[in-house]
C-alpha cells in the first residue's frame, strides 16, 4: 500500500522560488570584475534567472545542453546556476585555475554548447578557442557592453555581452516541472592523478544535499545569517552553498576574485559576514593579515574549512586570538560534496583546551541521509574504535554511481559503495578522521605513517608556512617520510628545529629522516597540495642513504 501524500519532484527552481516569495528582501551581495559592489535580491535574482532563459533559447539552448562558465563567485555566475538547471539544461562549472589543455579537454569531453566567461578570462578563452569549436558556439562574457574585453573566437563561434543579451529578453518565463532526476549540473575532478572526470548531478540529489548541509549539526543555515562562500562556485559548487542559502533566505555574500586576506577581512566586516567557508590556505592566509595588521573580524562566528586538514594552530589561532570558532568539514566532488561535518554530540560540547583542538582535527560525523564504513585490503568492515584505520567508503543519494560517460554504478562495490580513496579512523562516537589519502600514505617496514599528521606539527614551527611529507623510496625500509617545507615571509627555517618540534608527539620511527627548505610547494587547481608533483621529483631521495 502506498502513503496518500502529494508527489512534487524536487528540483533546483523550487528553491529559488521558494527564497523569491518567501525571503524576497534576502540579500545577494558580489564583488565584480568591474571593480564595484553589486547588491540585489533573491527576488530580483529569480526574475533575471527566468529572463536569462529567454536569451538562452533564443542561442538555441535546449534540454540537456551543457552550458560551461569559467567564472568566479558573482551574481550573474549565480543566475546560470539556475537559469540552466531550470529550463532542463545542465550547468557545467569548470575551474580556471586548471591548465589550458586540462580545460579544453574537459569542455570537449562534456561537450559545452555555450561557454560563459568572466571578463579576466577572456584571454584564456581566446587561448581555447581553436580547440574547443568543435562544440561550443555561442560564448558570452559576464558583463555589459561598456567593459567587453576583446576576445578572439575560432570561425563558427559567436561572442556576446551577458547584459547586451538580458536586456533583450522578457521575464515572462515559467519555470517547468520534470523529473527530479533530471541532471543539473555538471563538474569535473581536478584531474590529479590523470586526466579530470565528470561528476554528473540531479536535481533531487541538488535539492537533498542542500536541505541536508541547512541542519542544524551542519551548516547550520538561518535566515538571519550572513555567509560568504570563499569556496569558489567552480569548486563543487561551492560545497552547495549557492543552493542552500536559496532554501533557507540567508544572505549570501561572494567575493569575486578578491581572495586575499585583506580584502576578505574588508568584505566580511563591511557586510556583517556571520559564517564563511573555504580552504586551509586561505585562512591561513587570512591569519597572516590579520596578526600583521591587527584588524579583527567584527561578525564572523564560525570559519567552515574542508579541502585538506587544517592545521591545529589555524584552529587554536582563531579561536584563542579572535573568539571565532573553526569547524572541520569533509567531502569529495563525487559526493556533492558534503560528508562529514564536526559539530559536537554531548560527549564533546564540554571539551576544552588542547582536547577541544584534537578533537575538531577530525573530519567529523556522518550526514543524516548518507553512510560511510572503513574496510581492510580485503574489504572486511573495520571496527568504530578511532584506531583501526583504513579504506573509507559511503554511499547515499548525493553520492555519484559513475563519472559522466560511464554506465550508471560504474564506480560503485557490489554492495553500492563508492571508494573514497582516503584511509580513514572512526571513533565509538562516529567521528571520522582522515590519516591519510590512499595514494599518500607511507609504509615504512611494512607499517603506515599518515604524512597529515606529520605535516600538522611540522606547521606548529613559527618559521613554517606550509608542509608537505612525502613518501620517499628507502634501500632498507621500503619507504620513509620526507619533509618539505617553506618559510613564512620574513623568516629562516633551521631544519634541526623543525625536527625537535615532533619530540613527544609522535612515535620515534615516525620521524622525518630529512626536512628539505623549498621556495613553493606546488598545488592542484583548487589549493590542494600536489604531492604527486613531489613524488616524482624526490621519490629516489633516499635511494643512496646507508642502510
Amino acid at each position: 500500500m502506498l502513503g496518500l501524500m502529494q508527489s512534487q519532484n524536487l528540483l533546483i527552481s523550487g528553491l529559488l522560488k521558494h527564497a523569491a516569495r518567501n525571503h524576497a528582501a534576502g540579500q545577494i551581495v558580489s564583488r565584480t570584475h568591474e571593480g564595484t559592489t553589486h547588491r540585489y535580491t533573491w527576488a530580483e535574482s529569480e526574475r533575471r534567472a527566468r529572463r536569462l532563459v529567454r536569451a538562452l533559447q533564443r542561442l538555441g539552448v535546449r534540454e540537456s545542453d551543457r552550458l560551461g562558465t569559467l567564472a568566479m563567485n558573482g551574481y550573474r555566475h549565480l543566475e546560470v546556476y539556475y537559469a540552466a538547471p531550470g529550463m532542463g539544461a545542465i550547468c557545467h562549472t569548470i575551474n580556471p585555475r586548471l591548465h589550458p589543455d586540462d580545460i579544453d579537454y574537459i569542455v570537449n569531453h562534456a561537450g559545452d554548447r555555450v561557454l560563459f566567461a568572466d571578463p579576466g578570462f577572456a584571454s584564456l578563452v581566446s587561448t581555447i578557442a581553436d580547440a574547443i569549436k568543435g562544440c561550443v558556439r555561442d560564448v558570452v562574457i559576464l558583463t555589459d557592453a561598456a567593459n567587453m574585453p576583446d576576445v578572439t573566437l575560432a570561425p563558427g563561434m559567436t561572442l556576446h555581452c551577458y547584459e547586451t543579451l538580458m536586456d533583450t529578453a522578457d521575464e515572462d518565463y515559467a519555470w517547468p516541472d520534470f523529473d527530479e532526476n533530471t541532471a543539473s549540473a555538471l563538474c569535473y575532478t581536478s584531474g590529479t592523478t590523470g586526466r579530470p572526470k565528470g561528476v554528473l548531478y540531479s536535481h533531487r540529489s541538488t535539492v537533498l544535499h542542500a536541505y541536508a548541509g541547512a541542519l542544524p549539526d551542519l551548516f547550520c543555515n538561518k535566515a538571519t545569517d550572513r555567509i560568504l562562500p570563499v569556496v569558489p562556485m567552480f569548486h563543487v559548487n561551492a560545497w552547495g552553498i549557492p543552493y542552500g542559502c536559496a532554501l533557507t533566505g540567508s544572505a549570501l555574500v561572494m567575493p569575486g576574485r578578491h581572495m586575499d586576506g585583506a580584502s576578505l577581512a574588508n568584505m566580511m566586516n563591511d557586510e556583517r559576514v556571520n559564517m564563511t567557508a573555504g580552504v586551509p590556505t586561505i585562512w591561513l592566509g587570512l591569519l597572516q593579515h590579520l596578526r600583521a595588521s591587527g584588524d579583527r573580524l567584527t561578525t564572523v562566528k564560525r570559519i567552515v574549512t574542508g579541502g585538506s586538514a587544517a592545521p591545529p594552530m589555524l584552529i587554536e589561532a582563531f579561536r584563542d586570538e579572535y573568539g571565532i570558532r573553526v569547524e572541520h568539514a569533509w567531502g569529495m566532488t563525487e559526493m556533492s560534496p558534503l560528508g562529514t561535518y564536526n559539530s559536537p554530540k554531548v560527549a564533546q560540547a564540554g571539551l576544552e583546551g588542547a582536547a577541544a583542538v584534537k578533537h575538531m582535527l577530525k573530519q567529523g560525523r556522518i550526514g543524516p541521509g548518507i553512510d560511510m564504513k572503513i574496510v581492510d585490503g580485503e574489504g572486511k568492515e573495520l571496527p568504530w574504535d578511532g584506531v583501526a584505520f583504513g579504506d573509507l567508503k559511503v554511499r547515499g543519494p548525493w553520492i555519484a554511481s559513475a563519472y559522466f560517460g560511464d554506465e550508471p554504478g560504474a564506480a560503485l562495490d557490489q554492495n553500492g559503495w563508492f571508494a573514497t580513496g582516503d584511509v580513514s579512523t572512526i571513533d565509538p562516537e562516529g567521528f571520522m578522521e582522515i590519516t591519510d589519502r590512499s595514494k599518500d600514505v607511507i609504509k615504512s617496514g611494512g607499517e603506515w605513517i599518515s604524512s597529515i599528521a606529520l605535516e600538522n606539527i611540522a606547521v606548529s614551527h613559527p618559521d613554517v608556512a606550509e608542509a608537505a611529507v612525502i613518501a620517499a623510496r628507502h634501500p632498507k625500509w621500503d619507504e620513509r617520510p620526507l619533509l618539505l617545507v617553506t618559510a613564512k615571509p620574513g623568516h629562516t627555517i633551521d631544519p634541526a628545529s623543525v625536527l625537535k618540534v615532533y619530540e613527544g608527539q609522535i612515535a620515534k620511527w615516525w620521524l622525518p629522516d630529512e626536512v628539505l627548505v623549498v621556495e613553493e610547494l606546488p598545488h592542484t587547481a583548487t589549493g590542494k597540495l600536489q604531492k604527486t608533483t613531489l613524488r616524482i621529483k624526490y621519490k629516489d631521495h633516499y635511494m643512496g642513504a646507508a642502510g
